[in-house]
């Protein structure tokens, strides 16, 4: 099948983006050279959907490196990079995404992945999984296994688990304490501000930052607002979390309140309608909106452009809805992931991990074949192990290490 990305100018800059990851992703680098290698997906075929930029690109030349076929699309419409994508079709992989699409192309693409009948699934969200379930059931014979990247994505196959409705075996990346801990905290929190950051250019010290959620996730973009001098609020429906926040030094209260007093509002839920009509007609004259959240419906987005009294665009990548109430409300990038769609996302030694704990997981995989006796399946703890030690190592720090007498002591192997 030939590859599908939109007519454009093969400039060096989706090159030069890559080498720069690869420049700055020590464990993807050693795994590329490892994979060189033995071969671990030699004769396989791995569709990915995950946002298509740079550490992706990576990402899936390192498992091309491993002898895997590629069938690579993207996992939000705004968040493909065509320099990217062009440079990984010039490299020989097939891809089939460019930024902006359409639903009807969005769609168009997820199709041509699974049409291949992939081996490996990579998912960031679970359109590939939920796609694999409803349109290509008579190709489900051939998938090994796959791994999912984000929350949202673990939470709809849990649902599908529950339903006994997954018909292969899944592995929770996101739930891997190398991911989630890392990637979620330190890499959401920096890259949700740099995109809100470069879009805007307005000051955040002095200004009231709402964040919806305290998962790691939000515990991040709330740490990051906290550096750059704003005063943070966070909205919560888990108690436990919602006293963490408080321990951490940050107000707690209801949206319906937070909206009154925000002048950043960023969402990092995974729900749906997080900030609804009632919230918006509390909020100021120019408060502005992102999410942070895999999907676009944390900020209800059809009622606002189903009741703005006019709309217009204040600045690059931002909408300005006038609401019947009077005043402007700002949303960055269409309420989708600000940090993807606004910004280049996590940053590269971040998704380093993470995605090294998906190169791993795959591989685990493809040696564990008709082995597996779950559906959904943790991250094993030594690759997990095996990520850290690594990272340690080329961050140029050492550990103690546990003696017989000490593991005898803790009744640990």
């Amino acid at each position: 099948m030939a590859s599908e990305i939109k007519d454009i100018n093969l400039a060096p800059s989706g090159e030069t983006k890559i080498e720069w990851v690869k420049r700055n992703c020590n464990l993807l680098r050693t795994l590329e050279e490892e994979f060189s290698k033995t071969k671990p997906f030699q004769g396989k075929k791995i569709a990915l959907s995950v946002h298509l930029e740079a550490k992706t690109a990576y990402l899936c030349k390192v498992l091309a490196a491993g002898g895997a076929e590629m069938y690579i699309t993207g996992s939000n419409p705004l968040s493909t990079q065509d320099d990217v994508a062009a440079a990984l079709v010039k490299a020989g992989l097939e891809v089939h995404a460019w930024h902006g699409t359409t639903e009807e192309e969005y769609n168009s693409h997820i199709r041509s992945v699974l049409s291949v009948g992939p081996n490996i699934i990579i998912d960031d969200g679970g359109d590939l999984v939920n796609m694999m379930h409803t349109e290509f059931v008579d190709l489900i014979p051939n998938v090994i296994g796959g791994c999912e990247e984000t929350t949202t994505g673990i939470i709809r196959l849990e649902n599908m688990n529950r339903e006994g409705a997954l018909k292969f075996p899944m592995v929770k990346v996101n739930n891997a304490d190398c991911k989630h801990l890392f990637d979620n905290r330190y890499g959401t929190g920096q890259s949700v501000w740099d995109g809100i950051n470069r879009t805007t250019n307005l000051i955040v010290a002095g200004k009231i930052v709402v964040v919806a959620g305290y998962g790691w996730c939000g515990k991040g973009t709330a740490m990051r607002a906290k550096g750059l001098g704003a005063r943070v609020v966070i909205t919560e429906v888990d108690p436990i979390k919602a006293i963490e926040a408080v321990m951490d030094g940050f107000d707690v209260m209801p949206m319906k309140e937070a909206a009154k007093v925000g002048d950043f509002f960023v969402t990092v839920t995974g729900c749906d309608k997080v900030i609804d009509a009632e919230d918006m007609a509390e909020m100021k004259d120019g408060a502005i909106l992102c999410n942070a959240g895999h999907f676009d419906c944390e900020i209800d987005m059809a009622y606002l452009k189903a009741n703005a009294v006019e709309s217009k665009e204040m600045r690059n990548n931002i909408m300005g809805y006038k609401l019947p109430t009077g005043q402007w409300i700002c949303v960055i990038a269409e309420g989708r992931l600000v940090n993807l769609a606004a910004g280049d996302g996590h940053p590269a030694e971040i998704m380093d991990m993470s995605f090294a704990i998906q190169a791993l997981s795959a591989k685990y995989l493809v040696e564990n074949q008709g082995k597996l006796d779950s559906m959904l399946i943790d991250v094993p703890r030594e690759v997990d192990m095996d990520v850290a030690y690594r990272k340690l190592k080329f961050l140029g720090k050492d550990i103690d290490v546990l003696t017989p007498e000490q593991k005898k002591y803790l009744g640990v192997e």
